[in-house]
């Protein structure tokens, strides 16, 4: 009788053992099969043992309105839970504080993949979603990228770019400034009024939380080309490049709710056209920036300052060639964009307005009389879904005043363009 007993004890010690492994499982079964009702109640028990793949799972459906309602907070927590650099302390209730990782400890956590999702779950934890137009946008940004890759800057392709007047020619040897009637004879002008621009920008997210602020640090690249396709050789008119690295802090919660300044921006950026002589525009900034939002209205305000440059060559910027090449040579400080500021002045604001399917934007510069001239540019574009797509939109785009590119920042530019574009820029 005792060992029938004790058979009996180890068959039901057994089954419970067997069905608490199952229901594990089940959660998990649940998950892949897509029943979210189910696989709830399962994957909250796991959470609350402190498993992190149930944390991921979890996550996953509040990030995406899958059993639960959509709730990006919840997910960023999850996340940041299931990628956590703090470990928790059995002995010590859950309610109590956790112990700080070491930074070495953060460093290696950010090769993980699992970290930049947790990192850009926060992020979009500190934008408001309450109106379907901010809802739908952000959400976009969610998605896996190439590589990693994710969109940076608003990513298109213009086939219609219309200007008021024709471009010039300008020479490597040549200063703008010193053409005379022969110079534009001999080197002439683009001969037609319409070309193509398109703009290509990606980001890299590399490391998440890596100082405990919950920051994020990337690198970025930006390309724009303006292509002379309808001439009869159709060259590439200008060509500008630009690599970044920046630093995105986001504020605290008393901060957001009362200003609605989500988070600060703190970069370097190098833009060039990678020209020789006086077609070479090279130059380095610093800057800063704060990004809002309130509801639909999404704002970026930005103050740069530039490096100065090292002296590149010997020149004379007197108008006259120099007696020893009989060249007109770049300007005698080896400045590439002498005066650029008082064309770009010191820093510009962005803004984009949601309305329903439609985004609405602006780009505002000004530089307060910088060399005694007044100078700025408007940018203003809109864009639309085409055929109801997700990822091409209609874009419309109007630009009037200076450094519409690189090798024309000191020439004054009317232009409207047409065609598509395949992301939408946050700020």
């Amino acid at each position: 009788m005792p060992g029938i007993l004790l058979f009996l004890l180890l068959a039901v010690s057994a089954l419970a053992d067997l069905l608490d492994t199952n229901a594990s499982a089940t959660g998990s079964t649940y998950f892949t099969e897509k029943n979210y009702r189910k696989a709830l109640p399962l994957l909250q028990q796991d959470v609350a043992k402190g498993l992190k793949p149930a944390m991921y799972r979890l996550g996953y459906m509040y990030q995406h309105g899958l059993g639960v309602p959509q709730d990006y907070r919840k997910a960023a927590v999850l996340f940041q839970r299931a990628a956590s650099d703090f470990e928790y302390t059995l002995a010590v209730p859950s309610s109590q504080k956790r112990v700080a990782a070491s930074f070495t400890q953060r460093l290696s956590s950010q090769l993980d993949p699992a970290t930049n999702k947790s990192g850009d779950a926060f992020a979009l934890s500190k934008l408001d979603t309450d109106t379907p137009e901010a809802k739908s946008l952000l959400t976009a940004f969610l998605s896996d990228g190439f590589f990693g890759l994710k969109p940076y800057k608003t990513n298109y392709i213009l086939p219609v770019a219309y200007s008021r007047n024709k471009y010039p020619h300008i020479s490597s040897n040549t200063h703008y400034s010193n053409y005379t009637a022969q110079d534009t004879q001999e080197y002439g002008v683009y001969d037609k009024n319409v070309e193509v621009e398109f703009e290509l920008s990606l980001r890299k997210p590399l490391t998440y939380n890596l100082f405990g602020l919950h920051e994020s640090i990337n690198v970025a690249y930006t390309q724009k080309v303006w292509w002379q396709l309808y001439s009869l050789s159709a060259p590439f008119r200008e060509t500008n490049y630009a690599p970044e690295i920046f630093i995105v802090i986001p504020t605290s919660w008393g901060i957001d709710n009362r200003s609605g300044l989500k988070a600060l921006k703190i970069g370097y950026i190098h833009e060039s056209n990678g020209q020789e002589g006086y077609r070479s525009r090279s130059w380095n900034r610093l800057y800063l920036s704060g990004m809002w939002q309130w509801n639909n209205l999404l704002l970026a305000t930005r103050l740069w300052h530039r490096i100065p440059e090292d002296k590149k060559y010997e020149g004379y910027y007197t108008g006259k060639p120099n007696p020893e090449t009989g060249l007109y040579e770049p300007n005698y400080s080896g400045d590439d964009n002498p005066y650029i500021e008082e064309y770009l002045g010191y820093g510009d604001i962005r803004i984009n307005y949601l309305y329903k399917k439609h985004q609405f934007g602006a780009l505002l510069r000004y530089n307060f009389g910088s060399g005694g001239r007044h100078r700025g540019a408007v940018e203003c574009h809109w864009s639309y879904p085409f055929l109801h797509s997700k990822n091409t939109f209609w874009y419309v785009k109007l630009f009037n005043g200076y450094a519409e590119s690189l090798i024309d920042y000191d020439q004054s530019v009317t232009k409207t363009s047409f065609g598509f574009s395949f992301s939408r820029a946050l700020f």
